[in-house]
């Protein structure tokens, strides 16, 4: 009975991580570049644009990983309306603290490389931009409020920004909030 409440509330959260990855980092990674790749302003990289596969394929790789680790460990979605019920830093959250914002700018990134679009570049550091305030004005506020020491103490021991591979953030674990 217990498994099966467990398993249908995962089940719930799931499809509700998938409705959420399509509608929003689905749209600002596809059908936004798309339009505008419309206006091509093009720069010449030649076949150094190969580099642009590994990058799309890392940052959608990790995006996944985060969205699996928000179902399984955080209970929630990466919807800011339904988050997580506890405090994920297992998985890539361990090495930073915004797994997820870094996936998809990896994705657009690597997407303004391949497309050698000047235009995908520019969006690409609005995208960064916005997720960056994103996370200073509200993001972070909400998760001090929410986690309180926990999150602080993460804080302490994971970057915001830049992934740390060391032995300090595997003392990270994650609370029972």
């Amino acid at each position: 009975m217990c498994r099966q409440l467990v398993r249908g509330l995962h089940n719930r959260a799931l499809l509700r991580t998938l409705v959420f990855t399509v509608l929003v980092p689905g749209t600002i990674t596809l059908p936004v570049p798309y339009l505008l790749l419309g206006a091509r302003a093009a720069f010449e990289i030649g076949p150094l644009r190969f580099v642009s596969v590994p990058c799309i394929a890392l940052g959608a790789a990790t995006y996944f990983w985060c969205a699996w680790e928000f179902v399984f460990a955080g209970r929630g979605t990466p919807a800011p309306i339904d988050p997580p019920k506890t405090l994920v830093v297992r998985g890539p959250y361990r090495f930073v603290r915004n797994p997820m914002y870094i996936a998809v700018v990896l994705v657009l990134g690597g997407e303004a490389i391949l497309f050698q679009s000047c235009n995908l570049a520019a969006y690409t550091a609005l995208a960064w931009l916005a997720c960056h305030l994103f996370v200073v004005f509200y993001e972070e506020p909400t998760l001090k409020k929410k986690f309180g020491a926990a999150y602080e103490a993460y804080c302490q021991a994971v970057p915001r920004w830049r992934p740390r591979f060391t032995q300090r953030n595997a003392g990270v674990s994650s609370p029972a909030t």
